[in-house]
């Protein structure tokens, strides 16, 4: 940490100079010095020859006017900005940053020590945005403390499609310091070199990581293994399910992909639990027919998606009313497909029936069971009608037989 208090310059300390060794060995090109603070860094990178220009960034307007004060160097351009805030959209070859990265001190709020509540936000704030000012090639510096819990922080550079290199480890006193090299991984340059622009985690499985970003000025999902998976092939199995299911208008349109990533549109909307809480009646028989409709097509293709009867994060409803199903990397031909009747197996447990039973659907779970038992011994559209007609035909007591 460069600065000791909001404002106040304090001199280079122990975390400072072992940052220094490294910003003496990797600075190249175009230099960013987030948290300047004292201004050590940008000297040391500035006085390299192959380095071309630094910026170099505070938070604090004292700091950043104290440095213009002391330092006289026609490389460096200090502004003050909290983070990327206001730092130009360029790319720069290589990043520094000695963050704060304390845990917060309930009793003093001071943002140049204290790294947020866990002392890790700050650093996780980062790395959610330094890729898009990271050249293909460039390197990030980042020193922080055993404080900060480093199994957090390895997290945070993994989300974000990262590769580190632990250069340096340091003991002092009640901590140990970290000096990590970051640079961009080998799937992260492959997917910008596709054009897929401002790479933002948006949520993990299990199995999958899915990512979202832009191309063609268009809002996409990216989707890749999850490192810990020891499922083997899924990526490419849900590329060949894709390709093949959207024939048929079933599933996210599929852009392109690989045996390492998925690109698909990016479904706006609501899981499908979400919106049998918050809509009515008739939009949600609506949606239920829809999503039969889609699972009687995948019986009908001898296709079993999987995960039907808990498809909680696997059906989204988008912006047109429209069921969207997801996740198709366990999908697999069959002869015996049970799409249809796992979501009767969803639709008559007793959560989602008393759901449903709150907005006027009365079902009678048995009925309905027998019929979806009927339909799989048969797979004919005539049994399938009759489980769609179950959801619309309402008997005077409001049960739905």
């Amino acid at each position: 940490m460069e600065t000791l208090a909001f404002g106040e310059i304090y001199e280079p300390r122990e975390d400072s100079y072992l940052l220094q060794k490294y910003v003496k060995k990797y600075s190249n090109g175009i230099v960013l010095d987030l948290g300047t603070g004292s201004g050590i860094q940008a000297v040391t990178a500035a006085e390299k020859k192959n380095v071309r220009k630094v910026i170099a960034t505070d938070i604090s307007r004292k700091v950043i006017d104290e440095c213009k004060r002391k330092i006289n160097n026609k490389k460096i351009r200090f502004l003050q900005s909290d983070l990327f805030e206001y730092v130009p959209l360029i790319k720069f070859d290589t990043v520094i940053f000695n963050p704060p990265y304390l845990p917060q001190d309930v009793k003093l709020k001071d943002l140049t020590i204290y790294g947020g509540k866990k002392g890790y936000e700050t650093i996780k704030r980062f790395l959610s945005d330094v890729n898009k000012y990271l050249k293909t090639n460039g390197k990030i510096l980042l020193l922080f403390s055993s404080l900060t819990k480093q199994e957090m922080v390895n997290r945070f550079i993994e989300n974000n499609l990262l590769d580190f290199k632990l250069l340096e480890k340091q003991h002092l006193f009640f901590e140990d310091l970290f000096v990590y090299l970051l640079e961009k991984s080998s799937i992260l340059k492959e997917l910008e070199k596709k054009n897929l622009l401002n790479i933002k985690l948006h949520k993990k499985s299990n199995r999958g990581i899915v990512y979202t970003a832009y191309y063609n000025k268009k809002k996409v999902a990216i989707k890749i293994k999850n490192k810990k998976s020891q499922a083997i092939g899924r990526i490419d199995n849900e590329l060949k399910w894709l390709k093949i299911l959207n024939k048929h208008k079933i599933g996210p349109n599929l852009l392109f992909g690989t045996k390492r990533y998925i690109v698909e549109e990016f479904i706006e909307g609501d899981y499908i639990i979400d919106y049998l809480i918050k809509s009515d009646k008739d939009k949600i028989l609506n949606v239920l027919k829809t999503v039969l409709e889609q699972c009687y097509k995948l019986d009908m293709l001898n296709v079993n998606k999987y995960e039907m009867h808990r498809p909680y994060k696997h059906i989204i409803i988008d912006k047109f009313k429209k069921p969207i199903l997801l996740d198709f990397e366990r999908c697999k031909y069959t002869k015996e497909p049970k799409n249809v009747s796992q979501f009767i197996q969803f639709l008559t447990n007793r959560r989602i029936s008393g759901i449903l039973k709150g907005k006027g659907i009365n079902i009678n779970t048995a009925i309905l069971r027998d019929l979806a038992r009927e339909y799989k011994s048969k797979k004919a559209r005539a049994g399938f009608n009759r489980i769609i007609k179950i959801l619309y035909i309402t008997k005077s007591n409001n049960q739905i037989f």
